[in-house]
């Protein structure tokens, strides 16, 4: 039996990287998924591949920065498969190589309005249905960029700032109802989102030269930590940060 036998996941920005790796692990372990993103044909390919094992899958293609499309997320997830138990909100932008005076304000709100206003959107639509069984895992996905600093991210480190402690707030206002929330840390992970930087190789040297394990991790790497914080085997755990960077938070080299 799969770690989640039973379970029904919402997994936003579910298209590629470490969305697409954990719809694929909570599939293999036994969920029932829903996973969400603006690129309609790349969540058919990540449904496609899914159904060569398991039927259980079904994809809502629309921005977690439109209410209209979360809540449609919402009612065709409960349709589909009866209940949510799981909501992992991965779906964000990136802003790289800028400094602040860089920044105007329509590419200031455009990343807050999808690393921390969706996911504020999407958790609190599925909070009603959580409430009413008791029990529910909320996994954000954040940043290293939230805990130290990095040249040229100020509107992406700001979002996941305060994706972290967004997760905070809401693991204390529902741990008295049985919904967990946790934020999970990475630092560079081979994604879309990093493939101008992966070909880069000496920029790339220069960055992974500041980390104690030297190379930039996987989805699939990080979609263990989040099965587990997503699973009953974390039923003690809420409202904490998990980093998952290779040793890049805490190398002195």
């Amino acid at each position: 039996m799969g770690r989640l036998e039973g379970k029904v996941a919402i997994v936003t920005g579910g298209s590629a990287g470490i969305g697409e790796a954990v719809a694929k692990r909570f599939a293999a372990e036994g969920a029932s998924v829903t996973i969400t993103g603006r690129r309609h044909a790349e969540l058919a390919r990540v449904a496609e591949e899914i159904r060569q094992n398991t039927e259980r899958i079904l994809t809502v293609s629309g921005s977690v920065t439109d209410e209209a499309h979360v809540q449609e997320v919402v009612r065709a997830t409960v349709d589909r498969f009866g209940r949510i138990d799981i909501v992992v909100n991965n779906a964000g932008i990136g802003d790289f190589g800028k400094r602040l005076h860089e920044i105007d304000d329509e590419r200031w709100r455009t990343v807050l309005d999808v690393n921390v206003t969706g996911v504020f959107r999407m958790t609190r639509a599925v909070i009603p249905h959580m409430l009413k069984q008791k029990s529910g895992a909320i996994v954000n996905i954040s940043s290293v960029a939230s805990l130290v600093g990095i040249p040229g991210l100020p509107a992406y480190a700001a979002s996941k700032g305060a994706l972290d402690a967004f997760t905070r707030s809401v693991a204390i206002d529902y741990a008295p109802d049985g919904i967990r929330c946790n934020v999970v840390n990475p630092a560079l992970v081979d994604t879309p989102m990093a493939a101008p930087l992966m070909a880069n190789p000496a920029m790339l040297q220069t960055i992974l030269s500041q980390y104690a394990i030297r190379r930039a991790g996987t989805p699939e790497e990080v979609a263990s930590l989040v099965l587990y914080l997503a699973s009953d085997e974390a039923a003690w755990v809420t409202g904490g940060t998990f980093t998952i960077d290779g040793g890049m938070t805490i190398y002195k080299g």
